[in-house]
């Protein structure tokens, strides 16, 4: 009796038991916050990234006049955009030659590039994306609202793309159209005494890329 006694009594039997005990009640939950927070990690570690292709790509200008419309071409140099599909963050880069503006009018460029572009002071035209709000289907067509900063000319707005695309494979093609005021951008009119053009000068693009996911740092 004396010695089942003393073994009952065991302060280390004791001690190891309530700490079994706590382990049982706390490890489930310890287990399902570590899964939580993992899964959490998981989708903010996901990025879907865009790389433009240039040489596919098209950035198409229109700007009227009480005669007729003037058709021009200006060139992607360069376009990565980066997003979280779980948050919509965005980041990277999209550049246009400034000096590559092209109406097919030798006269009429000069004017555009000296006088109103001044692209050799300004020789880059810039988009920034911040956040992209909509779904980017893996494959079809989708609509998304891309916001950032644009700038040209030295004047930098916030800007929202209203982007059309479809998604096949891993190449994505998307088209945009947006206005640009003379007066927001601190551009100079080119309206004369004599001719008189519009206000705005119409932006078209025509975009290709290639999407793929990465590992966000």
């Amino acid at each position: 009796m004396m010695r089942l006694k003393s073994l009952q009594e065991d302060p280390f039997r004791s001690m190891v038991d309530s700490v079994g005990r706590v382990q049982r009640k706390t490890l489930p939950a310890l287990w399902l916050g570590l899964l939580i927070l993992a899964s959490a990690r998981h989708a903010r570690a996901q990025e879907t990234v865009l790389e433009l292709d240039p040489a596919q790509s098209q950035i198409g200008f229109t700007l009227g006049d009480v005669l007729h419309t003037v058709h021009g071409l200006f060139k992607l140099k360069q376009g990565t955009i980066s997003f979280n599909p779980a948050t919509g963050q965005a980041g990277g880069l999209v550049v246009v030659d400034a000096t590559s503006g092209d109406s097919g009018s030798h006269a009429r460029d000069h004017k555009m590039h000296k006088d109103v572009l001044q692209s050799d002071q300004f020789p880059a035209i810039t988009f920034v994306p911040q956040q992209v709000q909509g779904q980017v289907l893996p494959a079809g067509d989708f609509k998304v609202q891309v916001m950032g900063i644009f700038t040209m000319h030295g004047e930098s707005h916030p800007l929202t793309l209203s982007v059309q695309a479809n998604a096949t494979g891993e190449q994505l093609t998307a088209s945009v159209t947006f206005d640009v005021s003379y007066l927001n951008w601190g551009l100079k009119n080119p309206s004369t005494l004599f001719l008189r053009v519009n206000s705005t000068v119409g932006i078209a693009i025509q975009a290709v890329g290639h999407i793929r996911l990465v590992v966000a740092r």
